[in-house]
């Protein structure tokens, strides 16, 4: 079996990903190209139920710029899909059809579960030797997951409609955020990841993982790295002290304070405070001491998911659940 050739598209509420990449027919990826770019295409989603149009221009602009890059690179298929924003948009329908008919791809809008459940391919896929059981935080921008992974088990996965964007919108409104605000946004961060967890059987010898932005970020401003560094960002251990610390900062500095940090990506000084309250408040309520940073997650995910469907036959392709 020859190298497969695959391209996929995460359109997040904050940022959106590309990832082009060779799949050997045994081993990991081999990335080709990656790129992102943080267009905040929920911008306002929360209260309007609307994807609103200059949110949905600037993502229709840069898709079809993927879309030529894609088509530089020759892959064998491709797949988009969309997440919270697009799944809580009362005209979503008109962006998948504005999408289809200037950017020519079909994408596909995932449910919380099936985007927890392409995101642990994903952090699976690199982890390091020796981790069985371990609990998955990813934080978006409109949403939270939760998946709990088990060997021989079925994953347990549960989504809240917490996230970065989210967060901000609805409680952090000062720039910046007041105390009383902060203490809300806990409560209510609290008050969820009880509810969520109060159902999954964890063992003691748990790890815990985080994946996607806010918490890669975090790890990159607790090593104050000039640029981002994959190598120096993946299984890195942040500590509940050091998340503190880094939560305690953030919201003492207005959204122009925070520009220049080192290893804050530009244009996640607005949303990156909103992360360190709920990655805190989480391992807090988990009474989770550290966290193991992976760099991989829903993005690789979806490429390895479309690998699987790929090469499974009708039968196998029902098990791995939706595919292109």
């Amino acid at each position: 079996m020859s190298v497969t050739r695959l391209a996929g598209i995460d359109i997040g509420t904050l940022t959106c990903r590309l990832l082009i990449a060779d799949i050997p027919p045994a081993g990991r990826l081999r990335e080709l190209r990656s790129e992102r770019r943080i267009l905040r295409l929920g911008e306002g989603v929360d209260q309007t139920k609307r994807l609103h149009p200059g949110a949905v221009e600037r993502v229709v602009h840069c898709l079809k710029e993927w879309r030529e890059v894609i088509d530089s690179y020759r892959v064998d298929a491709c797949a988009a899909v969309a997440t919270s924003a697009v799944r809580d948009a009362a005209n979503r329908d008109e962006f998948l059809e504005w999408v289809r008919r200037e950017a020519g791809l079909d994408v596909e809008i995932i449910s919380g579960d099936e985007e927890a459940r392409r995101t642990l391919l994903g952090i699976r896929s690199g982890l390091p030797a020796g981790v069985a059981e371990l609990l998955a935080l990813d934080i978006g921008g409109g949403s939270t997951e939760f998946i709990l992974d088990r060997p021989g088990r079925q994953p347990i996965v549960r989504s809240i409609d917490i996230g970065v964007v989210r967060l901000c919108e609805r409680l952090l409104c000062h720039d910046p955020p007041t105390m009383d605000e902060v203490c809300r946004a806990r409560e209510w961060v609290r008050r969820e990841t009880e509810v969520t967890i109060a159902g999954m059987p964890r063992s003691a010898g748990v790890t815990f993982v985080g994946a996607a932005g806010t918490i890669t970020s975090l790890a990159a401003i607790a090593q104050k790295l000039p640029c981002y560094e994959p190598a120096r960002i993946h299984n890195y251990t942040l500590r509940l002290e050091t998340v503190k610390d880094l939560e305690q900062d953030l919201l003492s500095r207005t959204k122009a304070g925070r520009l220049g940090l080192p290893g804050l990506e530009k244009g996640r000084e607005e949303v990156i405070a909103a992360g360190a309250v709920i990655i805190r408040t989480v391992m807090e309520t988990l009474r989770a001491s550290e966290c193991l940073v992976s760099d991989l997650g829903l993005r690789e995910g979806i490429l390895l998911n479309l690998a699987a469907c790929l090469h499974a036959g009708p039968a196998q392709q029902q098990l791995l659940g939706d595919c292109p």
